[in-house]
C-alpha cells in the first residue's frame, strides 16, 4: 500500500467524508487517492482560506471535513484559522506539504519554511511534523485528537516524507 492510500485508509477509518485541496506537487498523490475514494467528497479550492470556508460548511452539515494544503499559505489563513476555526471550536485536520525544508528545490519556498512552524504555535494550533514515512502510523491518533478536543491540528509533511521531488 502506497503511503498516500495509507493516509485515506485513516482518514476514512476516523469518517473523515469531506476534503478539499489546493494543488502541490508533494501532495499531487493523496489527492489523487482522495478523488478517487468513493466515501470522500472531494472538493479543490482555488486558495486555502477558502477552503477552509469549504471545510466549516461541511462541519455544520454533518460531515467530518480535512484540508490538504501547502504551507506557503499559512500567512493568508491566520484570520480564518482564528476567526472561524478556533472561535467555533471546529475540529480541523491539516494535512500541510511542509515547502522550503531540506530537499527543496524552489529557493522562495525556504521564506515560508521559516515562518511556518512559529505561526502555528502562536496561534496554538498542535503541530505534527513527518519526516519519514512511518511517521504516518501516527495519523490515526491525530485524527482522533482533533475531532475529540474540536481544535485544527496541523500535520506537516516534508520532502523527505515523501521521497523528494
Amino acid at each position: 500500500m502506497s503511503i498516500s492510500e495509507q493516509i485515506v485508509r485513516d482518514l476514512v477509518a476516523n469518517d473523515i467524508a469531506f476534503v478539499t485541496t489546493v494543488p502541490c506537487k508533494q501532495l499531487g498523490g493523496v489527492i489523487d487517492a482522495v478523488e478517487a475514494h468513493p466515501d470522500i467528497m472531494h472538493v479543490p479550492a482555488n486558495k486555502e482560506d477558502e477552503g477552509m470556508g469549504l471545510c466549516a460548511g461541511a462541519w455544520m452539515g454533518g460531515k467530518r471535513p480535512m484540508i490538504i494544503m501547502q504551507n506557503t499559505a499559512i500567512g493568508v489563513t491566520i484570520n480564518t484559522l482564528v476567526t472561524l476555526t478556533q472561535f467555533y471550536r471546529m475540529p480541523l485536520p491539516m494535512l500541510i506539504s511542509y515547502r522550503g525544508e531540506l530537499k527543496e528545490p524552489v529557493a522562495c519556498q525556504a521564506e515560508m519554511a521559516v515562518h511556518t512552524k512559529a505561526l502555528l504555535a502562536q496561534l496554538n494550533i498542535p503541530t505534527y511534523h513527518f519526516h519519514k514515512q512511518a511517521d504516518a502510523d501516527e495519523l490515526d491518533a491525530i485524527l482522533k485528537y482533533t475531532f475529540m478536543c474540536n481544535k485544527p491540528v496541523a500535520i506537516l509533511t516534508d520532502a523527505t516524507f515523501w521521497g523528494g521531488y
